[in-house]
């Protein structure tokens, strides 16, 4: 076909022309090309042309449909690898995993207070580890990561990124930004993996009790540990401890100015209801913090309260007064305290006795130990490690924590007259604070002896107990403790309108080889409030405190354990919602007990003088009357020496 000029023109064709044919492939079409040439343009041109206009618009649909398709991968692209690395680095590690598994994180209920306060709760976390097969230089590697962790140990961290394992922990807990820090650093061979941590919003408060885990998520101690496998097979089902926050706080405070004021090395502090034995407050100092427990020293894990075995001191004389009036002894009736007693190479004596026969009030209130062992031994060695065995004193108690001591006796072939009289003092035997109070709460509640809780109990319902006294020995119980409060040695622990009453007790501490050391003593207070219808129990100690000029050089529980748990009683009671009542006419006489016998109607005391100091065995009760003799503002308890 001959080229066409540049002003050549199509003329369409004729009216009158000649057909062209069927398909029209070579019918020739006229083209005007001006003054010099006439140029034809066949018809397979024209449909050419016709396929490449379409075929150019259907490129054009193609080339958007990729442009979008690019286009939504470099957004995706610049998420994984600008503004969000390690979703993408995680999505790389989970589409192809490069050595087995790690073990899925244990899942553990939440602990709360009996308020709904959170004690102990799983927090989730990212933990790093790597595959050390896959770890080309660990030496290099093990800097890298020491630049963004410095707290891992250079030489560890090599050992554990080297050998044929296919899986080793590296960093337990890492924050986003250390993630985000090591997720930059692309290393192969390193990888994430959702984990959870165990968090103790309360820190020190409570440590004793909570306990803690361990690496992998198992409880190792108190709580976590007794409530080991509850925890982790109902890990939405909160655990809700009898435990009261508030009440812990003041206790702790309470027990930690009294430490520090004496200079003690420790103490404990206990908080009871006295109708259902749940443990509100559980307090052992030195504490730790929970969240740092490898931190923490032995002295600081050790718990003074379930695991510490002490002499209880006079404290234990509650429980002689107790087991004396379920034998039969009447309260104006008392015993010879005006001579010391020999047995063997001992000599029991009292500290500013009175010299005199004393009557059961006055036992207590003065804290004799003359008259607490003629007491004991009145009731007989066998009766009375009976009664201390109803009383559990001879076993753990049942409460719900791991860490529990059992209690240090005399066997029964060794448990003769010398040892019923010393224990009847509180001496020659050595028990935990949590069985002292224990105790004190069988004693102010009308009898029943309920093993301690941490687990807050349904409201009205009655815990099962022991009754180990009768409620009227209970009831006089009640007034010889709010007598030692108002007139003995436990005046600095009462507080006006919530009417305490308790006993104080000092003991000598014992070596590692036996015998007392000098100048170490235990100083205590075990008590209930209100006395006239107790709810509570409280007991505070000091581990060797020393005297002060407050305490006029007197290191004893009158003054060092009782003024403290005064304080922590007034703290307390308010949180527990009890107001301070004045002293009626019917609470005072639901709790008074005079002194002695005098000007009781019902007593009616025989003449005569107390009689000389007779050898054991001791004579049984007697009713002779008290002489007049001034009685100390502060009576300190005696030891049992040598002689």
């Amino acid at each position: 076909m001959t080229d066409l000029p540049p002003s050549a023109t199509i003329r369409p064709p004729q009216p009158d022309s000649v057909p062209a044919s069927n398909y029209g492939l070579h019918r020739p079409v006229a083209v005007d090309a001006g003054p010099r040439a006439l140029v034809r343009v066949t018809q397979p041109d024209l449909m050419r042309r016709a396929i490449l206009e379409k075929s150019r618009g259907r490129l054009v649909v193609a080339a958007l449909g990729f442009t979008a398709i690019f286009g939504v991968v470099a957004v995706k692209l610049a998420l994984a690898t600008v503004l969000n690395p390690a979703d993408g680095r995680r999505a790389a590690a989970l589409s192809r995993p490069p050595a087995p598994a790690a073990e899925a994180p244990v899942a553990r209920a939440t602990i709360t207070d009996r308020n709904g306060e959170i004690l102990a709760v799983s927090l989730p976390l990212t933990a790093l580890y790597a595959n050390p097969r896959e770890i080309q230089n660990p030496g290099e590697v093990a800097d890298r990561l020491r630049g963004i962790l410095p707290q891992l140990d250079r030489e560890r961290l090599i050992q554990r990124m080297s050998g044929e394992r296919q899986f080793a922990y590296i960093a337990r807990a890492l924050t986003p930004r250390e993630m985000s820090q090591v997720n930059g650093l692309g290393i192969p061979g390193l990888y994430f993996e959702e984990a959870e941590r165990r968090y103790f919003p309360q820190g020190r408060n409570g440590a004793h009790i909570i306990g803690g885990v361990d690496v992998d998520g198992h409880g190792i101690a108190g709580v976590e540990r007794h409530f080991n496998a509850r925890l982790r097979d109902n890990p939405t089902e909160r655990l809700r401890l009898s435990l009261d926050i508030r009440v812990q706080l003041a206790l702790r405070d309470g027990v930690q100015r009294a430490i520090t004021e004496y200079n003690g090395i420790g103490g404990a502090g206990v908080v009871i209801d006295v109708n259902t034995g749940e443990t509100l407050a559980l307090v052992s100092l030195p504490d730790y913090d929970a969240n740092d427990v490898g931190a923490a020293t032995t002295d600081q894990r050790f718990n003074r309260v379930t695991v510490g075995v002490y002499e209880p001191g006079s404290t234990f004389k509650l429980l002689t007064a107790s087991m004396a009036l379920e034998h039969g002894l009447q309260t104006w009736q008392g015993y010879d305290a005006s001579q010391p007693i020999r047995a063997g190479r001992f000599t029991i004596t009292d500290y500013r006795g009175k010299g005199r026969w004393l009557a059961l009030p006055e036992i207590l209130a003065y804290s004799s130990n003359l008259g607490a062992a003629r007491m004991a031994a009145a009731v007989g060695a066998t009766d009375h490690r009976d009664f201390m065995r109803r009383m559990g004193m001879t076993s753990r108690l049942g409460i719900e924590i791991p860490e529990t001591a059992l209690p240090l006796v005399p066997s029964q072939r060794a448990w003769h007259e010398l040892s019923t009289m010393t224990i009847g003092f509180g001496h020659g035997i050595s028990v935990t604070p949590l069985h002292v109070a224990t105790a004190a709460t069988a004693i102010v509640n009308g009898g029943i002896l309920r093993q301690p809780t941490i687990l807050a109990q349904p409201p009205g319902v009655e815990r099962p107990g022991t009754r180990v006294m009768s409620e009227r020995t209970s009831s006089i119980m009640r007034r010889l403790m709010r007598l030692v409060v108002t007139d003995g040695s436990g005046r600095n622990a009462d507080i006006p309108g919530y009417f305490v009453g308790g006993k104080t007790g000092t003991a000598q501490k014992t070596g590692p080889r036996g015998g007392y050391l000098p100048n170490k003593r235990i100083a205590a207070f075990v008590g209930a409030f209100p006395i006239y219808a107790p709810r509570y129990a409280v007991y505070v100690m000091i581990d060797e405190p020393k005297p002060n000029a407050r305490s006029h050089g007197f290191a004893t529980a009158g003054w060092v354990a009782a003024p403290a748990a005064g304080m922590v009683i007034s703290r307390i009671a308010p949180i527990l919602g009890m107001l301070p009542e004045p002293a009626t006419p019917e609470i005072t006489r639901a709790i008074s007990m005079p002194m002695n016998g005098r000007g009781v109607p019902a007593f009616v005391p025989p003449g005569g003088t107390p009689a000389a100091e007779t050898p054991v065995p001791v004579r049984p009760a007697t009713t002779r009357p008290a002489a007049a003799t001034p009685r100390p503002a502060v009576q300190r308890e005696a030891n049992l020496a040598p002689r």
